[in-house]
C-alpha cells in the first residue's frame, strides 16, 4: 500500500566519524530538498527529528514560512512540498504519531552504507511496499550515519546504494530521492 509511506531524517542519535553519538544540525537544503522529493514520490508524512531546542524552533519557522506564511502565498509548488513537513523530537514521538494517524505501528526501514544480515534489496522492499498492508517508516541518517542501536532495531535495513567507485558518501538528500526512487518510482 504505497500511500502509508512515511520518512524520517535522523539528526540524534547518529554517530560522527569518531563513532560518537551526537546531534547534527539540521540544513536548509535537507529540508526543502527532501520535502520536494517526499511530495514527489507521494510520501504521506516527512519528519525532521531532532531533540535540540533550538533547532526545533528554527526549523518550524523555516517550514511555517513555506506552509502558511509569505512564501507560501509566493511559491504554491514549495508551499505544497511543505505541506507533510513536520519537525519531531524523537524516532519515537514520529512512530506515536504515525501510529495515531493510521492506527497501527510503521514498520522501520534504515538505510546504510553497510551491509547487514537484515539487508533487504530495493526490489524486495518495493515489492513488500507494494503489497502488504503495513504502515513503513523510513528512517536516514545523518552525520555518519544512525547509532547501533537503531539499527538493531529496525525490521529492514536497505542494501547501499553503491557507485562504480570505492568513494561511498552520497549526501542524504541525494539518498532520500535515488532509493524513493527505487522503491517508489514506475514500474
Amino acid at each position: 500500500m504505497r500511500e502509508k509511506i512515511y520518512l524520517g531524517l535522523v539528526h540524534y542519535p547518529v554517530y560522527n566519524r569518531n563513532q560518537e553519538t551526537v546531534a547534527t544540525s539540521v540544513t536548509n537544503f535537507d529540508i526543502h530538498d527532501i520535502s520536494r522529493s517526499c511530495k514527489t514520490y507521494d510520501v504521506k508524512g516527512y519528519h525532521i527529528i531532532t531533540p535540540v531546542d533550538a533547532q526545533v524552533e528554527l526549523t518550524s519557522r523555516v517550514i511555517g514560512y513555506w506552509k502558511d506564511g509569505f512564501g507560501g502565498n509566493f511559491n504554491k509548488d514549495r508551499e505544497e512540498a511543505f505541506s507533510s513537513t513536520y519537525v519531531t523530537e524523537s524516532i519515537e514521538k514520529a512512530v506515536e504519531e504515525i501510529e495515531k494517524a493510521e492506527g497501527k505501528k510503521p514498520v522501520i526501514v534504515t538505510t546504510s552504507a553497510r551491509v547487514y544480515d537484515n539487508s533487504i534489496s530495493y526490489e524486495d522492499m518495493s515489492e513488500k511496499i507494494y503489497n502488504d498492508d503495513n504502515v513503513y517508516l523510513l528512517l536516514f541518517g545523518t552525520g555518519h550515519g544512525l547509532v547501533d542501536e537503531i539499527m538493531d532495531s529496525c525490521t529492514h535495513i536497505l542494501d547501499p546504494i553503491r557507485g562504480k567507485t570505492k568513494y561511498n558518501h552520497l549526501s542524504v538528500r541525494s539518498a532520500v530521492a535515488i532509493i524513493l526512487d527505487r522503491l517508489l518510482g514506475e514500474k
